[in-house]
């Protein structure tokens, strides 16, 4: 039988969190640059304290990095594309290879269901994004397509769920 040290493992087999690691972690989500000094005198720690803390959570993996959110319209691009993507199974790898090269294409994920792979696109303009498409429906080992533009983004979260705080105080 194995063990589970209920200290660093949550509900889910997620990692566990205390308030400073929240509190961190919300800061960063609101703004990238906040000073530790600055999440310090926030939760009342020294700003070394703050610097080993993140750098913990950078070790467990838990903070990948920290990135700008940028406004991609004010950049001359559409709303996001999704675009879910069924390929014969044999030529998946390859499939997933080659949107990875392309220009467009964001994100890609390995999804389950009638669809097995979903990435994210930008495009500057919609007949580009009708090109797009068009020539991803045409790779080999792609057998069908389906497209979601994007109209407008209802909620774009910058903060962990509140379940996750409350299941280890």
């Amino acid at each position: 039988m194995v063990g589970i040290d209920v200290n660093s493992v949550g509900l889910f087999g997620l990692e566990t969190l205390d308030k400073v690691d929240h509190k961190i972690i919300s800061m960063l989500l609101e703004d990238g640059r906040a000073s530790f000094s600055a999440i310090a005198s926030e939760v009342k720690l020294t700003d070394v304290a703050i610097k080993k803390r993140f750098e913990r959570l950078k070790r467990k993996g838990i903070v990948n990095a920290i990135s700008a959110d940028l406004n991609l319209r004010v950049l001359g691009y559409e709303n996001p594309i999704f675009v879910q993507i069924r390929s014969e199974l044999s030529k998946n790898k390859d499939v997933i290879k080659k949107l990875k090269d392309l220009d467009y294409v964001l994100e890609i994920s390995q999804v389950l269901g009638e669809y097995n792979i979903f990435a994210k696109l930008i495009v500057p303009d919609l007949d580009s994004a009708e090109k797009f498409v068009e020539s991803l429906g045409n790779m080999d080992g792609v057998l069908d397509i389906k497209t979601l533009v994007v109209i407008s983004e209802v909620k774009k979260s910058k903060s962990l769920p509140s379940f996750s705080l409350q299941r280890r105080l």
